[in-house]
């Protein structure tokens, strides 16, 4: 029986990309079932890929984990495909980071190959399409059972890109942290979960104060958005488990200003 396929990638719905490489994958191992994660992550957004495959993959079966974001195709960038320690996932995409995240979600990586010059890829292979010719066929390949040492050449796994992400801190009871995405509805995840709150004077139920440049606006620290009147902003646990900011019925990226990577203060009011 063959694996199953995650697929995530920021190629978006307008054009064929997602769609060919469905074709490659079913033209290789019509078998396999393909999983769609998203095709939303904004063009050449790297780190916001590997949070989102790095969230979805506990929740999706073991398997193998397409992720294609990668705005260095055609450089000198790797292609790899690698097993994680836990639960023998197989994760194939360009070497920048994309992959790191969710391949120490689950233990780390116990087994890497580059897979540019794979025997398995289509030729001619594109100078600018790499999901086509390159990922799509290793991931299709994989999915049929064959070994990962046969897709390429073997990579040390300590060579690989790691991704490195902010992280908060505790100032004289408020808590320092950074914008890490922000969704459609405007919500800001943050990079700092509970036990990030350590030595903050926050607490669940009460009214805080959040600034970021130099807005500053009240808030709540709430469990859900029905805790707080329409139009007003709360600090959250989100359902990543992470700490977010949200406005009930509007966005609070627009309310604070804020972008990725942008640095918000969250004091007890």
């Amino acid at each position: 029986m063959a694996r199953p396929i995650t697929f995530l990638s920021d190629y978006g719905r307008d054009d064929e990309f997602a769609g060919v490489c469905h074709a490659v994958i079913g033209r290789i191992c019509p078998q396999a079932r393909v999983i769609d994660l998203t095709h939303g992550i904004a063009r050449h957004g790297i780190r916001a890929g590997a949070l989102v495959l790095r969230n979805a993959l506990p929740f999706a079966a073991p398997g193998v984990h397409l992720a294609v974001v990668d705005p260095e195709v055609g450089a000198e960038r790797r292609a790899v495909a690698l097993r994680t320690a836990e639960e023998d996932r197989l994760l194939v995409g360009p070497d920048n980071g994309l992959l790191w995240l969710a391949a120490q979600r689950f233990g780390g990586i116990v087994e890497a190959v580059e897979i540019a010059r794979s025997p398995w890829r289509l030729e001619p292979v594109s100078a600018t399409f790499h999901g086509r010719d390159v990922f799509a066929p290793v991931a299709a390949h994989l999915a049929a059972g064959e070994p990962l040492a046969a897709g390429g050449e073997p990579l040390d796994p300590d060579l690989l890109v790691e991704l490195e992400l902010p992280r908060p801190r505790v100032v004289d009871g408020s808590m320092i942290a950074h914008a890490l995405t922000i969704d459609r509805y405007g919500n800001v995840a943050l990079d700092a979960g509970h036990e990030d709150l350590a030595g903050s004077e926050l607490r669940l139920g009460r009214p805080i104060t959040l600034l970021a440049g130099g807005v500053r606006i009240k808030a709540q620290f709430a469990r859900s958005f029905a805790d707080v009147p329409p139009g007003s902003a709360l600090l959250y646990e989100d359902a990543q488990r992470t700490l977010a900011i949200a406005v009930n019925r509007g966005s609070a990226a627009t309310l604070l200003g804020l972008q990725a990577d942008g640095e918000l203060r969250i004091s007890p009011a």
